[in-house]
Parts: structure tokens; C-alpha cells; sequence
């Protein structure tokens, strides 16, 4: 049964403030934490409004990889997962991800999650969660390195190109 859309626009429209907010503020204080923060809420109505069996796969596991990025970074916990694989890239669902310490991955296994939403969905209001999501998670891997941030939206960019053709 599809959920009810009656105050989502509404719903939407107010998590997309915040993520906006709390980009802006992560970006000036330079605190990935505060963009975690800022997107938790659209994961968790994303979560809620997912009913396909490849959108709730992707929606649950933008909210495990948002609880584990959180615990890397409060803990600071560094992983290199490039070393350990052997290999500075690893294909995810069709989307090259840089490897790297593990906190650097997360963002853009969010970015490939929120992307499968919206290739996989015909909601309004799920894309609508899973854009507010990308332009968080480019936040997060700017405020964690640069580089990262830099391949993400290039990946971005080219999606969004193929989308449109």
C-alpha cells in the first residue's frame, strides 16, 4: 500500500531546509558531523517511504552506512580499505567508489544508494529525499577530503547526463 502523500510535500520541503542548513553550517565549521546530522532526517523519511523491494534495499542501507560513518568519525576510526583490498577503486552497482580510508567511502556509498533510488522509483517524494541525500553526502566528502568530493560529482554529473538522454 503506498504511503500517504498528504503532508509529504510539506515533510520534504522542511528536510530539505534542514539538510541545506546544516550543509551550509558543515561546510563553515568544516564538521562532517554536522552534514550527518542534517541529512539523518531525509534518510529516515526515506526509509518510511520506501516500498519497492530495490528501493527499501537501498533506503536501509543508506541508514546503516549514515549509523557507521557516524561511529567512524565521532570514534575517528581510520581504515584504509584501499590497502586491505589491494585496489583504489571498487565497482558498486555500476558506480566507480574511491577507496580509501573507510570514513571517505561512506559518503559515496550513500551517493550510489540515493542514486539506485532514484533510477529504481517512480515516487516524487522518494527522489525528491534521495537529491536532498546526494547533495548532502557531496558535503560530507568535501568536508572529508576533497578528492573524493570531486569524483562523486563528476559520477553525479554523468548520471544525471544519462538520465536526460
Amino acid at each position: 500500500m503506498a504511503r500517504p502523500t498528504k503532508y509529504a510535500t510539506l515533510i520534504c520541503a522542511i528536510l530539505s531546509g534542514i539538510a541545506l542548513v546544516g550543509i551550509i553550517i558543515g561546510l563553515v565549521a568544516e564538521s562532517p558531523i554536522v552534514v550527518l546530522l542534517a541529512m539523518a532526517p531525509s534518510v529516515v523519511y526515506e526509509v518510511y517511504r520506501t516500498e519497492g523491494e530495490t528501493t527499501r534495499w537501498a533506503s536501509w542501507a543508506l541508514a546503516v552506512v549514515l549509523v557507521v560513518e557516524f561511529i567512524l568519525i565521532v570514534f575517528n576510526i581510520s581504515i584504509d580499505v584501499g590497502g586491505f583490498l589491494g585496489s583504489s577503486t571498487q565497482e558498486v552497482a555500476g558506480y566507480q567508489i574511491p577507496l580509501g580510508d573507510l570514513r571517505v567511502v561512506g559518503p559515496a556509498l550513500i551517493a550510489v544508494c540515493a542514486l539506485i533510488l532514484i533510477v529504481r522509483t517512480r515516487g516524487v517524494y522518494t527522489r525528491w529525499l534521495a537529491v536532498n541525500i546526494i547533495v548532502c553526502a557531496l558535503a560530507l566528502a568535501y568536508t572529508l577530503d576533497t578528492g573524493v568530493f570531486t569524483e562523486l560529482l563528476r559520477q553525479g554529473a554523468q548520471e544525471g547526463l544519462d538520465t536526460l538522454q
